[in-house]
């Protein structure tokens, strides 16, 4: 199986699990306004923006722009067509994009375009920011872009460019210094004259292999040399860049002062990098969904300036007691941890009180912890998601109140958490826009307070022996796109909200006692 053939990667309640940009470090440069979710993701990202200085107006009578600049753009605006409908990558995550180029009109002074920055004095193109601009088509070689020299800045992403490999001359950009071609569907291998850009602090190759046949990719050689020229950088985001041929170590050759390694879905395998510690700048590592084996090593707990670690869907990963505590202990700025399906089956829970306090998302499923969770955690004030699900030995009791009104995610499927769906808590949870709770302890429920948590999006009750009559009140949940009440032991006829749903997109009521009106069949 290719690494790249699935990227849905929970088990099935988790289908739908969220995990918002912000909490996990990344900046996608278009991201709406509007409630978004990405699977592990753990995606951190470099937006590109450099806007024109305030020094210069509109009302100028002479150009700014140098004239074969303007025709060079001009050029590589009508290479593309402009997508009648949103890409899907976009559309699919909820981004912003509108057709920047439209602004390009021969005659006027391409400074003032759209997603264009000069330099001042030289009149040169030294930005283009073209990230959502619905562009669609071949990006050949012998592009236009290609004569704009003098670029620093250059965000492509989340384009259509219909599996183009990324061209050799990417490498002539000498002065760049930030590059976002980031899920704009390209395909092949990497060139090694993207080492060439010595400048180089930003790089971002992330998310391009969903509907290419051939999926980018970096050979042990490319790589190698990237990493050996490029002592500048900063942020390197290849997640989904296949990387099966590099060697783990390899990593160690990156510049010590990295602030942001994102790595995930890569198909990386092989031993833990043993020396992370030298990454001291580190804020944001994501290494998620690779093949990575052995114990998490010493010296890991010096990440101290870590903000957002990644490491969930490492299966032959494991932490021992001691370098967790030391994690736990040391790095006190943590705000998004995700440690799902790794081993951890020889820490106590217990470990994790001493966790930053500023923490936001907590993403422990499938670990194998046995024991009490301790309680402090779900009371941490700014916590926004906690996903706890398929740690079958975890009790304890989930409060009913002081939690964060912030908390938007909550999973406790196939756990021996207690949870109390009663007034009290329902009332301190209706923030809340993911509930997995299937095959967990509820106990003394009232199904029909859910329909006060009107922000849900997802709701999991699967295998809860609940009875009775689906309630009428979960109409009131006209946003939900995913609703699981299999196996129960619901009775009477399936409420006509449910046969007709507004944006439920996923229903499942199978093995219940219910009437299947017409309408359902």
């Amino acid at each position: 199986m290719p690494f790249f053939t699935s990227h849905l990667k929970f088990p099935v309640n988790y289908t739908l699990n969220p995990v918002r940009p912000a909490n996990m470090g990344f900046s996608l440069p278009c991201l709406s306004q509007s409630l978004s979710f990405i699977l592990f993701l753990f995606h951190f990202h470099s937006t590109i923006s450099s806007p024109l200085s305030s020094n210069y107006s509109s009302s100028s009578s002479s150009h700014l722009c140098a004239h074969r600049q303007s025709l060079s753009l001009l050029q590589f605006k009508q290479s593309f067509s402009i997508q009648s409908s949103p890409f899907w990558f976009a559309r699919n995550y909820q981004y912003d994009q509108y057709p920047k180029t439209e602004s390009w009109k021969e005659g006027t002074d391409c400074c003032l375009w759209d997603g264009v920055t000069c330099d001042l004095k030289t009149g040169h193109v030294s930005g283009l920011d073209l990230s959502c601009s619905m562009l669609y088509g071949t990006l050949h070689p012998n592009n236009s872009l290609f004569s704009l020299h003098h670029l620093q800045k250059l965000d492509l992403s989340l384009n259509d460019f219909n599996t183009s490999h990324i061209s050799s001359r990417f490498g002539q950009f000498s002065s760049l210094t930030h590059l976002n071609l980031s899920g704009s569907d390209l395909a092949g291998q990497v060139p090694s004259e993207i080492s060439h850009l010595s400048k180089m602090v930003s790089l971002d190759l992330s998310r391009n292999d969903y509907v290419s046949v051939e999926p980018i990719s970096f050979d042990k050689l490319s790589f190698d040399k990237l990493v050996r020229n490029l002592t500048k950088l900063r942020e390197l985001d290849l997640s989904w860049v296949n990387m099966s041929l590099v060697v783990p170590d390899s990593l160690m050759n990156l510049s010590s002062s990295l602030s942001s390694l994102k790595l995930d879905d890569c198909g990386l395998q092989g031993k833990f990098p043993s020396s992370m510690g030298k990454f001291k700048h580190l804020q944001y590592l994501g290494l998620g969904w690779n093949n990575l084996t052995g114990p998490i090593p010493y010296g890991f707990e010096q990440l101290s300036e870590l903000v957002s670690l990644h490491l969930s869907g490492n299966f032959y990963l494991s932490l021992e007691p001691i370098s967790f505590d030391k994690i736990v202990q040391n790095l006190t700025k943590l705000r998004y941890l995700a440690l799902g399906y790794l081993n951890m089956s020889v820490v106590a829970p217990n470990s994790l009180t001493n966790l930053s306090s500023s923490l936001s998302s907590l993403s422990l499923w499938g670990c194998g912890l046995q024991g009490k969770f301790p309680g402090n955690i779900f009371l941490l004030p700014n916590l926004e998601s906690l996903y706890l699900s398929y740690n079958e030995g975890l009790t304890g009791s989930f409060p009913s109140s002081n939690l964060s009104n912030v908390l938007y995610g909550l999973g406790l499927s196939n756990t021996r958490i207690s949870v109390y769906l009663e007034n009290d808590l329902i009332s301190n949870i209706k923030s809340l826009e993911y509930m997995y709770l299937s095959n967990s302890s509820i106990i003394r429920s009232d199904l029909s307070l859910l329909g006060n948590l009107t922000h849900l999006l997802s709701l999991d009750l699967s295998s809860n022996n609940l009875n009775g009559q689906i309630p009428s009140s979960l109409g009131n949940l006209v946003h939900l796109c995913y609703l699981n009440l299999d196996s129960n032991k619901f009775m009477g006829q399936v409420p006509d909200f449910l046969g007709s749903p507004v944006n439920l997109s996923e229903l499942d009521l199978s093995n219940n006692q219910l009437v299947t009106l017409s309408i359902l069949d």
